[in-house]
C-alpha cells in the first residue's frame, strides 16, 4: 500500500518532479553540447528554446493571477515545454522557421543584411532536416565530397538546359 500512495504522489505531482529536469536540466546540457559541437544547427535550436522560454516566463510573471485560476497550467506549460525541447519533435526549431524567422527576415534589419550575403540567403532558405542531411554528408564523407557533388550536380542542370530535359518527371 505504501508504494500506491508513493505512486500516486508523483503522479498528482508530475509537473513539481518533471518540470525542472525538462525546462531547465534537458535544455543546460543540451546547450552545453551544442556550444562544444562544431554544428551550428543545434545552436539554434538551443537558443530559440531560450528565448521562447523566456517568453513563456514573462508570460507566467504578467499573467500570474490569471494562471493560479487555472489548475491545468503547469500541465499545458510542461506538455508544450517537452514539445519544445525533445529532438523527436524539435519544436524549438519549428517554431523559429515557421514563426520567429518569417517575422525577422520582414523586418527592415535582416533584409538589408541578407542583399549583402546571397550565400547566406541560401543558408537560411534550407530547412532544418536538410541542413541536418548535409552536415551528416560533410560529417561522413568529407567537404571535398560535398563540393564534387555540387559541381556535378550544377553540371547536370547545365547539361539538362542545355538538352531541353527536365529534371522533373
Amino acid at each position: 500500500m505504501g508504494w500506491g500512495n508513493f505512486l500516486k504522489a508523483v503522479l498528482s505531482n508530475i509537473d513539481i518532479f518533471a518540470g525542472p529536469v525538462v525546462t531547465l536540466l534537458y535544455p543546460l546540457y543540451s546547450s552545453i553540447r551544442a556550444i562544444e559541437s562544431p554544428s551550428r544547427l543545434d545552436d539554434q535550436q538551443w537558443l530559440t528554446y531560450w528565448v521562447l522560454y523566456s517568453f513563456i516566463t514573462l508570460f507566467e510573471l504578467t499573467f500570474s493571477r490569471m494562471l493560479q485560476w487555472l489548475p491545468f497550467w503547469p500541465y499545458v506549460k510542461l506538455i508544450a515545454t517537452c514539445w519544445l525541447v525533445l529532438p523527436v519533435f524539435n519544436g524549438a526549431a519549428y517554431v523559429y522557421e515557421n514563426f520567429v524567422r518569417t517575422y525577422l527576415l520582414n523586418s527592415s534589419v535582416l533584409n538589408s543584411s541578407a542583399r549583402s550575403s546571397p550565400g547566406q540567403r541560401i543558408l537560411n532558405a534550407i530547412s532544418p532536416s536538410t541542413k541536418n542531411s548535409v552536415e551528416r554528408f560533410v560529417n561522413q564523407y568529407g567537404p571535398d565530397a560535398l563540393d564534387r557533388a555540387i559541381k556535378r550536380a550544377e553540371k547536370e542542370a547545365k547539361v539538362n538546359r542545355n538538352t531541353g530535359y527536365d529534371d522533373e518527371y
